[in-house]
């Protein structure tokens, strides 16, 4: 028996890039290498105490058996208080499906709206899977590419040249994984009002990097705008701002329609989610926020650091990222240039020489559809931070 026998869908698949020199970085880790690893999106802060504290209280209290497949009513009641408080989205518990971390509420979404055929635009950079989540649904993934020169963001005017009469849904993220770009409230209103002139389109919007979010203007949900409402699913969880990446609790809000589509598919694939980890979102949910601005701070202060220091590299061109946890440096002067053994053709041989030479992981540009950059995790400690740059900007010495 061989891999052949596996089915197309996922001989089709795409290995996850970001898990993928994860594994590598592991890998060399355990052979006794100095590895510090920037390739994954992970906050380095422990999950607030109070929030601990309540999972405590669930274990303790019984909650050892299963959940209903949407979610632990007490915990869709507090996000959709959240949506109230947090994005102006009047949204009620039956409008709101608990899943298995965001990455599941996503592929839920789509699996449950995309049939065959149906083309999704994805505005590039992309994060890793959504292109590959449109792919297991069966649908065509229209990638529409954000210019280096407007913080990769997609114009209006991009989006509406690639709808087609398969044009189904629209997905972005905002903060965006792996830019930081943030589409501000007027960029947003603008692709409302494509929207809104296109009445079979639905827009899929991945807000998991809410609170981290460094402009003037704030976040901004699009799903706020009352003309698209109906059709904006939202996507959101407690992994980036709640510091809860291993506790695995996503969700989506939306029409009821939809929400019913959702759970039924739910209900047949996984059921409710870890029934602990509900209550500990719970707290999540009801508490303080101020973890999450004390996070924002410290991430505040290292996109600044890195930035600087990436600066510092010859041919690295490095935008000033907006938002979320991660730099994204346009390393194509490098490619061609070779250090007298290997020659670095994309962004993929050029994060892995890095990996080999200097010990530090990062991820190429190639499976967020940007080639000529590579992402940068900026979810580490200062002093962590500062030697990775300053081991790149070694290695970079000796492409010649």
């Amino acid at each position: 028996m061989s891999q052949a026998q596996l089915a197309q869908r996922i001989q089709a698949l795409e290995e996850s890039s970001t898990l993928g020199m994860t594994k590598k970085a592991r890998e060399l880790a355990a052979q006794g290498h100095k590895v510090i690893s920037l390739s994954v999106g992970e906050p380095d802060f422990k999950t607030p105490a109070h929030i601990c504290e309540a999972a405590k209280k669930a274990i303790d209290d019984g909650f050892h058996g299963y959940s209903p497949v949407a979610g632990y009513p007490d915990l869709r009641m507090a996000i959709a208080n959240k949506l109230k408080r947090d994005n102006n989205l009047e949204w009620g518990s039956e409008n709101i499906v608990v899943s298995t971390g965001a990455k599941h509420s996503l592929a839920n979404a789509i699996a449950a709206l995309i049939n065959p055929g149906d083309e999704v635009i994805i505005f590039s950079p992309y994060w890793v899977s959504y292109s590959e989540m449109v792919k297991l649904a069966e649908g065509t993934s229209v990638i529409v590419q954000g210019a280096f020169d407007n913080n990769f963001k997609v114009t209006p005017e991009q989006f509406e040249a690639a709808i087609t009469p398969k044009t189904k849904m629209v997905m972005f993220a905002s903060p965006n994984n792996p830019t930081g770009s943030v589409y501000t409230e007027s960029e947003l209103r603008d692709i409302a009002n494509v929207v809104a002139r296109h009445e079979n389109i639905y827009v899929l919007a991945d807000e998991i990097y809410e609170y981290i979010n460094f402009t003037q203007g704030g976040h901004f949900s699009i799903g706020s705008i009352p003309e698209i409402k109906e059709r904006v699913i939202t996507v959101n969880g407690v992994a980036k701002g709640h510091a809860m990446t291993g506790w695995r609790i996503g969700f989506i809000a939306a029409a009821k329609w939809i929400a019913d589509g959702i759970e039924k598919l739910q209900g047949q694939v996984t059921s409710g989610t870890n029934s602990i980890a509900q209550k500990a979102a719970v707290a999540a949910f009801n508490g303080s926020l101020d973890h999450a601005y004390e996070m924002k701070a410290a991430y505040d202060r290292r996109r600044k650091l890195v930035v600087e220091k990436l600066r510092e590299i010859p041919g690295f061109k490095v935008n000033m990222p907006d938002g979320a946890f991660y730099a994204f440096p346009d390393i194509s002067y490098y490619f061609g240039k070779t250090d007298g053994t290997t020659v670095i053709k994309d962004s993929d041989d050029f994060c892995s020489w890095l990996l080999a030479d200097a010990f530090v992981a990062t991820v190429a540009g190639s499976g967020f559809g940007a080639p000529d950059c590579m992402r940068i995790s900026t979810a580490a400690a200062d002093e962590q931070l500062v030697e990775s740059c300053d081991r790149i900007k070694a290695a970079v010495a000796k492409l010649k």
